[in-house]
């Protein structure tokens, strides 16, 4: 993160409105860059300095009076209009809240299905993979490298590819844990964005078809091949993440 982009989120980091991967990369960054620090303290400074008690007073106890009476008189005035509207409400909101329990509350009772735990896993995977400084724990952009890597760590054998013609380059492989499994994370870097491909044996025989999910910020592409599951897992753009995805799915075993 350089002093440009630091800037332009330095309002969000100090209301703490920012998501955790952004967070880490501006502490990082305040940590580094005196100018950017100082900025921040000035922020927080005047945060503090708005949140002063002594800036807000109370009104007097004459204009409460008078704003009381002023809105007593108001609503006086509009009680035949709130009958009217009361009525209403009262036959209207039995069938609203059915509506609400249907459409909100029941699901909440059932849970998060299957497939969305799966997709919680993954996001996590790819987040705690950014936050630890691990993206990999054999670190080559040779696919003859990364691929023998794995050979006796698990039960199957990943499609290990390097796609630096391609403008997506191979950084390096590790061990991941999702769906109560030992699965292979690829790593794959796009400018300074990273791409974690969660590779492990598919539980059905028949292919899936792409299925494109945002989550927390992220973007995911899955798809089944050939017996292996496929998840594709990055910040970066959409159209960017699914063109790295289709050449995965071209040179992946049929």
């Amino acid at each position: 993160m350089d002093c440009k982009d630091a800037q332009k989120l330095l309002d969000s980091y100090t209301d703490r409105e920012l998501d955790l991967v952004h967070t880490l990369e501006m502490e990082k960054h305040l940590r580094e860059c005196g100018a950017c620090a100082e900025r921040h303290e000035s922020n927080q400074a005047l945060r503090s300095a708005l949140n002063d008690p002594a800036l807000y007073f109370k009104a007097p106890a004459d204009l409460q009076r008078k704003l009381q009476s002023s809105l007593r008189r108001s609503i006086k005035a509009e009680a035949p209009a709130r009958i009217r509207v009361w009525r209403w409400l009262n036959a209207a909101v039995p069938a609203a809240l059915a509506a609400l329990v249907i459409l909100i509350v029941v699901p909440l009772l059932h849970g998060p299905s299957d497939d969305e735990i799966l997709r919680r896993e993954i996001v996590s995977s790819h987040v705690r993979s950014l936050m630890a400084g691990h993206l990999a724990d054999v670190v080559s952009s040779d696919e003859h490298t990364v691929k023998p890597w794995f050979a006796g760590k698990l039960n199957f054998s990943p499609m290990v590819v390097d796609l630096k013609n391609q403008g997506f380059p191979l950084i390096g492989g590790r061990l991941d844990y999702i769906d109560n499994s030992p699965v292979a994370a690829l790593v794959y870097q796009r400018q300074k964005h990273y791409i974690n491909l969660f590779v492990w044996p598919s539980r059905s025989e028949s292919d899936a078809d792409t299925e494109m999910i945002s989550r927390q910020g992220y973007n995911l592409f899955h798809w089944s091949k050939a017996g292996m599951s496929y998840w594709a897992i990055s910040d970066l753009n959409r159209a960017e993440l699914q063109e790295f995805t289709r050449h995965i799915q071209q040179l992946a075993p049929k």
